[in-house]
């Protein structure tokens, strides 16, 4: 079985996703995990020790000053005598307790004390989600190495109120766990990537911007494909709404300028996917302040001035990566645009998509591409954009160590 012998110390923190937990358990049995459950006192508001302990066939700890417990086995032991530490649900609370360190129950005792590989499962209001306090946790907890999954978007349980912030389902999150402890093949250890995602905002005034409809979803989802085959990898990230992918490092910016940037102050590296929606104009000269209306009067004319080509940058940079992938994002004629798209960047491979409105592609879930290189084209059927993700990811693998 996937998971044969593998412990996994569960610590279920206090929201309403704490019930999906009783299926994540039982999940995580059946591919052979031994689950050690921690249940804090506020998801005891939820769901039960009794029945937790049922599904877990194990103790169920949930107290620091426990007598019994921390003679019979500890919080420092609960820590270390485990394969991997599963936060789920992890609630803002307990991601910010993570974040600074506290240590004022059982759970942030295990969670300070190990050292062993965390995973969580973030959940909890997307009005909370969105905060900039949980955000600066996010950023705090993934540069100290936490692993994340999720959370989705949808419906909330507790309020009928829609956005991001659903955990993510209990087989999503036990793909994440085997993914973690059972690695398999690492083709891409110790090459460097650099993956751009998302759109750019160029400022008209200090409230207005052009932009385009790019959610990050492909260009963040090829990160962590990439990052799970073994490379090291640099996301620069225009403004978007969904979380850093895990394992990745994320450098956010907003224009195009700021991308190119970054993108450049990261080479050399071994790959380049440069998928982000790059607004090929700015405004020559935006307004420090914003632009007024004046009645009767046409609006005032904006002079655009051509944005730096980051694809060609790099593709034909002094420190230019050994494998350099371009997004081509159409409406028309997407072979044809493809194919002079390679030729004019200096890449080595064109990722051709129909972003047509009625495609649905930008800002969805799903993605059918076209793959133009020098000698030949391969095109995908409708994919998940996850899926489209790991068979890039797998692809650049193959190219790269063929050369």
């Amino acid at each position: 079985m996937e998971l044969h012998d593998k412990r996994i110390l569960l610590i279920i923190s206090g929201g309403i996703a704490a019930y999906k937990s009783l299926d994540l358990i039982r999940r995580l049995r059946e591919r052979g995990a031994a689950v050690r459950p921690v249940i804090t006192r506020s998801a005891q508001e939820f769901i039960t020790p009794l029945a937790v302990g049922a599904l877990s066939a194990s103790h169920v700890y949930t107290d620091l000053f426990s007598r019994e417990d921390e003679q019979d086995v500890g919080h420092i032991r609960l820590a270390r005598e485990c394969d991997l530490v599963l936060v789920a649900p992890a609630t803002a609370s307990r991601m910010a307790k993570m974040a600074h360190g506290l240590a004022d129950d059982l759970a942030g005792a295990v969670l300070l004390a190990t050292d062993r590989p965390v995973l969580m499962a973030p959940a909890m209001n997307p009005k909370m989600w969105d905060a900039p306090a949980t955000r600066r946790n996010l950023s705090t907890l993934q540069g100290d190495g936490i692993h994340v999954i999720g959370p989705k978007s949808g419906e909330m349980a507790e309020s009928g109120e829609a956005g991001t912030g659903r955990m993510a389902e209990p087989l999503e999150i036990v793909a994440a766990v085997v993914a973690l402890l059972s690695p398999g093949e690492k083709p891409l250890a110790g090459k460097r990537a650099i993956v751009t995602s998302g759109p750019t905002h160029e400022p008209i005034d200090p409230v207005r911007y052009i932009a385009n409809r790019s959610s990050g979803k492909q260009g963040h989802a090829i990160a962590a494909a990439l990052a799970k085959l073994g490379a090291e990898v640099t996301l620069v990230s225009g403004p978007v709404t969904i979380p850093d992918p895990a394992g990745v490092r994320t450098v956010h910016v907003e224009t195009a300028k700021d991308m190119l940037l970054a993108v450049t102050s990261h080479l050399p590296a071994d790959i380049a996917v440069m998928v982000a929606a790059v607004a090929d104009w700015r405004v020559a000269s935006s307004s420090g302040q914003k632009i007024k209306k004046q009645p009767g009067e046409a609006p005032p004319p904006l002079q655009l001035a051509e944005n730096p080509d980051i694809l060609k940058t790099v593709g034909h940079h002094e420190n230019r990566p050994r494998f350099v992938v371009g997004f081509a994002a159409e409406t028309q004629n997407v072979e044809e645009n493809g194919r002079r798209k390679l030729a004019a960047k200096g890449a080595d491979l064109i990722v051709a998509n129909d972003v047509s409105p009625q495609t649905g592609v930008m800002g969805g879930e799903r993605n059918r591409v076209m793959l133009i290189a020098e000698n030949g084209i391969e095109t995908w059927p409708d994919l998940d954009k996850a899926e489209v993700a790991e068979r890039l990811a797998a692809t650049i693998a193959k190219r790269l160590n063929a050369l």
